[in-house]
């Protein structure tokens, strides 16, 4: 069984939603899916996507193929999270020692 990490579309006409999947290569592309690892929204501007890294990680060790888009949106994520896990250490301030 081919096992592909690919979206599948949800929402109203006009205002399309997506859900990261994993499922046979061979299903339609919003049939049978064995787990869903994630949303993506196109309309908004920011953060409009959430992957379960980990997740997309242990697809892909087994041999998933994501598609061009899933492939793109793991590579933002995986950015997201090193530059959220920076960013508090970097936002810290020093305050001066009173005596």
């Amino acid at each position: 069984m081919a096992v592909s990490i690919r979206l599948r579309r949800e929402g109203a006409k006009n205002r399309p939603y997506y859900k990261v999947v994993v499922a046979d290569s061979r299903s339609p592309r919003d049939g049978k899916f064995i787990e869903i690892i994630g949303t993506y929204d196109p309309k908004k501007p920011a953060h409009n996507s959430t992957i379960k890294l980990d997740r997309a990680e242990y697809w892909i060790s087994k041999g998933a193929q994501p598609s061009d888009t899933v492939r793109s949106l793991i590579k933002k994520n995986k950015k997201q999270t090193a530059t959220a896990q920076v960013a508090p250490e970097s936002e810290r301030t020093q305050t001066p020692a009173e005596t």
